[in-house]
């Protein structure tokens, strides 16, 4: 039952205990809703927090350097020089080729042969292909590890004098020396081809300038092989001497043809007795091989 008072309706004690308790259930309410966890997953700022299941990330290490190596395969070895440099006289493989696919991976092989030899090519002749515009300094300009043989065929007319009469060292000496003044004038003309890159140079000396072993002794007589023995000597000196001072490596063939001078090369020799067959081939790219130094 209403009280009526000044014309507004007041409420009955139902209705009074109706409203307290609909106030007590609201504070329940807003007291429960401190503890819930929200829509999302996300916890209550009031709400206890949970123990963290995330796992730390590790601050970066040091990056590691990559070895720098060589690729098998990068290397270009070049062979520039005479009719022992091509091979064509043996029609095998040349040492050039043999040693490009022996070389070692640590030196980039196997390696890109690209012969340059020249029958009948002189010092004087390759002096001049690499001081100006030529195959052959283009094929030196991207060399890797350059070979050289050259000097024999420099020292011919010497071999017709001898056998018009003799040739002593006065004689032969001349020669000599133009031939190293050739090579010291080629290797630097190599190096300037290069443009500062760094190129190992083996430079190979001769067994025999001229023919030897069985051939030079039936055909020329022990006189002969004792004079051509005494030039070649005289070469192989003046060869390495010019090598040494370009900071090439000179590689002698002597000993391994023929030792102290008193073994008959004729094995390692083709049927002209003057240039290398097929092991003579393979026995330089060896000594080649042994000279090569390896990163």
């Amino acid at each position: 039952m209403r009280f009526l008072s000044r014309g507004r309706l007041w409420p009955g004690p139902a209705l009074l205990a109706m409203i307290a308790l609909l106030f007590v259930a609201a504070i329940w309410a807003i007291l429960g809703a401190a503890t819930r966890t929200p829509a999302g997953g996300l916890p209550h700022p009031l709400a206890p927090k949970a123990a963290s299941t995330h796992t730390p990330v590790a601050p970066p290490g040091p990056v590691a350097t990559p070895t720098m190596t060589i690729a098998p395969g990068s290397a270009v070895v070049v062979g520039i020089g005479d009719s022992v440099t091509s091979a064509t006289v043996c029609g095998c493989t040349g040492f050039v080729e043999s040693y490009a696919a022996q070389l070692p991976t640590a030196a980039g092989g196997p390696a890109r042969a690209v012969n340059l030899g020249t029958n009948g090519l002189t010092a004087a002749g390759l002096r001049a292909l690499l001081t100006s515009p030529s195959p052959t300094a283009s094929g030196v300009a991207e060399a890797d590890i350059l070979l050289v043989t050259i000097g024999a065929n420099d020292l011919m007319p010497l071999l017709s004098q001898w056998q018009s009469g003799s040739c002593p060292a006065a004689c032969y000496s001349p020669s000599v020396d133009a031939v190293g003044s050739d090579l010291s004038a080629i290797l630097a003309a190599a190096k300037e081809l290069r443009g500062g890159r760094t190129t190992q140079v083996l430079v190979t000396d001769y067994w025999n300038v001229f023919a030897d072993g069985d051939v030079a002794h039936d055909s020329e007589g022990p006189a002969y092989l004792r004079w051509s023995d005494e030039l070649t000597r005289a070469l192989n000196n003046r060869i390495c001497t010019a090598a040494e001072n370009a900071g090439a490596t000179c590689v002698d063939l002597y000993a391994p043809y023929k030792g102290d001078g008193s073994r008959n090369p004729t094995a390692l020799l083709a049927g002209d007795g003057d240039h290398p067959n097929a092991a003579g081939n393979q026995l330089i790219s060896s000594a080649l091989l042994a000279a090569t130094s390896l990163p």
